[in-house]
């Protein structure tokens, strides 16, 4: 597991506000849980995650004879990106508080998710031939304004699609980060659990009739001046509020969260691409992982969390059921309303398991998978269409009988080998470099960075919360329906568009 993060830094003045997570004081006699077996079960979750967003893009159920009609009632893509977001809710948070830092909590994020999006994208574009391009025609037809969009990674909500399908669950980890920040700068981050119940609210009570997109109503290619004008804004105010949260001192970092913040929340109610219940229900569940982390720590009433978290399980299968028709399902990628609703309860299920067994060593596999699910979420799109052009131009893979197994086996024998190559070649010496621009940056403002004595426990979260989940992750992270196989040219789009 990650464990090369910047240490813990000395908060600024201002900027810790009371209830912040501490680390565990040594001498308290606690006895915490083992650390290998506490990060186990986070990361077997999130290796579950990664590797069904990967299955489900692939359209693996359709090598069954009864997959077709099992993803009309369950879809994968749904079941993974919210286990994912459920993930990150837990554990991003904390990562903050720990911190006490917005700044270095910002550094680490982006030295975290951008060099392997970058770097995967650049080569998808040189590897991958022109009509198996695993970066869409929306995007490569428009470059400018497509990968500007895509540098925000809010381009899901600009109007623009994703350079790579999985990055949509990027879009709403990058809001929940932003709402975090100015949540923790005002001192309201322990406010998880009501904030949760916001947006399952809002997602119940308007999902049907909140319209997507008012700003950008219409394709880029149609009327591409709303469009144009929505990326510049955006790129300039999440430039502004990042540069004004990396100046560090306390005035200008609250400045900053609130200016992140503020964008994150117009974007989202706004003009987020995909329905307003899905939207809503992100991030309700994304908070309602917070609200868990916060009432096992002790830090909220277990019983107002478990009332909030409550109430946005069954607003996430009431939306479905109410919202999700033929007209929602062109935007959540689902077939049914089953689709929507009886994957969201699974996840919540899955999660809930996860924590009922997290004291005890899971399959080594499973965190392995865990260390590499950013970037499984992330390469697996153009491995995907290597794979596609592999069988169609170079080699002849068996249809029928057994033989017909060695394409999906190949394609997952390559993701997880791509994968550990980037995560050792790229993520890794990523965050490196980013520990040493934090540690360079208090240098300059004067902040002595300094190593507090963290529990075993505390320590297992600092290692585990510097993968995005698709989020990310989402993509997050994010897939859903149509199998890769009858794709378009365009690439593919999971979950939720």
């Amino acid at each position: 597991m990650l464990n090369d993060t910047a240490p813990p830094v000395e908060a600024a003045p201002g900027l810790q506000p009371a209830g912040a997570a501490r680390a565990t004081d040594p001498g308290s006699g606690k006895a915490p849980a083992p650390p290998a077996a506490r990060l186990g079960w986070l990361d077997g979750l999130r290796g579950i995650a990664a590797l069904l967003v990967a299955v489900h893009h692939f359209g693996l159920l359709n090598w069954f004879p009864w997959g077709a009609d099992f993803g009309k009632r369950f879809d994968l893509g749904i079941y993974a990106v919210m286990l994912f977001f459920l993930v990150s809710g837990y554990i991003v948070p904390a990562s903050l508080e720990r911190r006490g830092d917005v700044r270095g909590f910002w550094v680490g994020r982006i030295f975290r998710i951008y060099p392997l999006v970058i770097i995967v994208v650049t080569l998808s574009l040189v590897l991958l031939p022109r009509h198996y391009s695993a970066v869409p025609s929306q995007v490569t037809d428009r470059p400018f304004w497509a990968y500007l969009a895509n540098l925000t990674l809010l381009h899901e909500m600009t109007n623009i699609a994703s350079a790579l399908g999985a990055m949509w669950t990027l879009c709403y980890e990058m809001v929940f980060y932003f709402f975090v920040s100015a949540l923790f700068v005002n001192g309201r981050h322990q406010q998880s659990a009501p904030i949760s119940a916001f947006f399952a609210g809002a997602a119940l009570l308007l999902g049907a009739w909140w319209t997507p997109q008012l700003i950008t109503p219409k394709a880029p290619w149609v009327d591409p001046a709303p469009t144009h004008y929505i990326i510049i804004a955006t790129a300039v105010l999440m430039a502004t509020g990042l540069v004004l949260v990396l100046i560090g001192s306390p005035k200008a970092t609250r400045i900053g969260a609130m200016v992140l913040g503020g964008l994150g929340a117009a974007l989202l109610f706004v003009n987020a691409r995909s329905t307003f219940f899905e939207s809503m229900m992100i991030l309700a569940t994304m908070f309602a992982g917070t609200a868990i982390f916060r009432a096992e720590k002790h830090q909220i009433n277990r019983r107002l969390a478990a009332a909030c978290c409550l109430f946005v399980l069954a607003s996430g299968f009431l939306v479905g059921y109410l919202y999700n028709d033929k007209a929602a399902q062109s935007r959540t990628w689902t077939s049914t309303w089953e689709g929507f609703s009886l994957p969201y309860v699974a996840a919540w299920a899955t999660f809930g398991l996860g924590m009922l067994l997290r004291n005890r060593r899971w399959p080594r596999v499973l965190p392995w998978l865990g260390s590499i699910s950013y970037s499984v979420y992330v390469v697996h799109i153009p491995i995907l269409w290597g794979t596609w052009w592999l069988k169609d131009k170079v080699i002849s893979f068996p249809a029928t009988g057994h033989g017909r197994w060695l394409l999906p086996a190949f394609f997952l024998a390559a993701v997880l080998v791509a994968s550990q190559l980037t995560h050792k070649l790229i993520e890794l010496p990523g965050q490196r470099l980013g520990k040493r621009v934090a540690t360079a940056l208090d240098r300059r403002t004067r902040r002595v960075p300094h190593v507090p004595l963290p529990s075993p426990a505390d320590e297992t979260d600092r290692r585990h919360a510097e993968t995005p989940g698709a989020s990310t992750a989402t993509s997050s992270a994010s897939t859903t329906s149509a199998s890769a196989t009858s794709a378009s040219g365009d690439g593919v789009r999971p979950v939720g568009e």
